[in-house]
């Protein structure tokens, strides 16, 4: 592709001689995703790792959350139309989202690339369930890296590469002996999670205060870090082992305070790469408008996931000047496949922890059994070293950390460096910060 100048990888020359020629391939620019070889990967893998928290303390009345989500999702008619399948899967539940997306170029070596993701995300659901339940026989709740590796092993023997963004609500979490909610977010590639907050209270704009970042191989858009289980014909060297190398070295790890009324936004590069993120932000706030019933109905949600899903698409094509629209990726956007999911964080009605005693959904553990630090509740050997007599602040350089990113462009840092906008976004002051980011009614 022509943003590409890398040298074709062993899984690229083979492509060029079974299947997809690759005068085919680079015909298709910003369309298809790689698969990593394992050198590659680990390579990478120091450079990509992140370990980082995020806590916001107010006052609050201690109440049990749970995610209200929906999703979108939708393969973009330049794709469609030359029969490549939709690969990306999104997950839904009171206290897991998840998207995965399947790596294309999968596909012209016989494997359905929607397997491995579709297989991944049902084990995170299972494991979530046995183990974000008191009493359960599926074992202890340990962190979001002991989740997913358990998750990916149990795939076993299906083939495929992916990458993944999952969000994990736990209730256990305790500061100053007060219950404090935290979502702990796992990524691996370029799929990414973005936070929406009213930070000036109930009568404000929902704001963006967290945003993870993608990770990619040496910067290049279509080579992400992601989970592979793969046979000779793709990479002779690959083994589960450098999979689970990647979950555990590689993985972006982050622990976010959460609040009812916070508003998620998960998707596939096909969102992030399309869409700022004040774009993003603008379309939620365009339906979630302060006095709008709360929580949101599922259909609500879903509209605005679909509405993002189109946005992306739109990017692709030139406005009424003839112009192409900007992108994060360039100008133009990018052709992919694009999928969404959108969630608010609510309380934990007595109906849905009931469905989660019985099996159905999940509930958090018994609070009274057990009482977690932040350090204990990420279950991944992180540096992190929150205490009772520690404080932090929303935006204490969470996001602000290196990185070249993913070969996108970036408008204006606001905010401690956490989110991307337009550059006409004007940044608030420290003090405005330190009032604002707390201040949630």
């Amino acid at each position: 592709a022509s943003r590409c100048s890398r040298a074709p990888t062993h899984a690229q020359r083979r492509l060029g001689r079974r299947g997809l020629p690759m005068a085919q391939v680079r015909s298709l620019p910003r369309t298809g995703t790689f698969f990593a070889e394992a050198n590659n990967q680990l390579n990478s893998l120091a450079a990509l790792q992140r370990r980082e928290q995020q806590l916001a303390e107010v006052y609050t009345k201690n109440k049990l959350l749970c995610f209200n989500g929906a999703s979108y999702q939708k393969t973009h008619p330049v794709k469609a139309a030359r029969g490549r399948k939709d690969a990306d899967v999104t997950l839904c539940t009171p206290c897991v989202l998840g998207v995965a997306d399947g790596v294309s170029q999968i596909e012209d070596f016989g494997i359905d690339a929607s397997l491995l993701p579709k297989d991944l995300l049902r084990r995170c659901e299972i494991l979530s369930r046995e183990q974000l339940r008191p009493s359960s026989r599926g074992g202890t709740y340990r962190g979001p890296i002991p989740l997913v590796r358990e998750a990916f092993e149990d795939t076993s023997p299906t083939l495929g590469s992916t990458t993944l963004v999952l969000a994990v609500l736990d209730n256990s979490t305790k500061i100053h002996g007060k219950m404090h909610p935290m979502i702990a977010v796992i990524s691996i590639g370029d799929c990414e999670l973005l936070v929406l907050r009213r930070i000036y209270g109930q009568g404000g704009r929902l704001e963006p205060v967290f945003q993870t970042e993608m990770q990619r191989i040496d910067g290049h858009v279509q080579t992400p870090l992601q989970l592979a289980r793969v046979d000779d014909r793709i990479d002779p060297t690959h083994h589960d082992g450098i999979t689970i190398d990647v979950i555990e070295r590689g993985s972006a790890v982050h622990c976010i305070s959460a609040y009812e009324g916070d508003v998620v936004v998960m998707g596939s590069d096909g969102v992030f790469d399309n869409m700022f993120v004040d774009e993003i932000a603008e379309i939620v706030n365009a339906v979630l408008r302060p006095g709008t019933p709360f929580p949101a109905d599922e259909a609500v949600l879903a509209a605005i996931a679909r509405r993002i899903v189109e946005a992306c698409h739109a990017k692709t094509k030139p406005d009424a000047s003839g112009r192409l629209p900007d992108a994060p990726i360039g100008r133009g956007g990018k052709v992919d496949d694009t999928s969404c999911v959108v969630a608010e964080v609510v309380e934990l009605i007595e109906e849905v922890a009931e469905e989660w005693s019985a099996g159905g959904r999940r509930r958090s553990r018994d609070r009274d059994d057990e009482e977690e630090t932040t350090e204990a509740f990420l279950g991944c050997g992180a540096v992190c070293n929150a205490t009772d007599q520690e404080d932090f602040e929303l935006g204490s350089g969470v996001c602000g950390v290196g990185g070249s990113g993913g070969g996108r462009k970036q408008r204006t840092q606001p905010r401690g460096g956490c989110v991307r906008r337009r550059s006409s976004d004007s940044d608030a002051s420290d003090d405005d910060e330190d009032r604002g980011g707390c201040n949630i009614a």
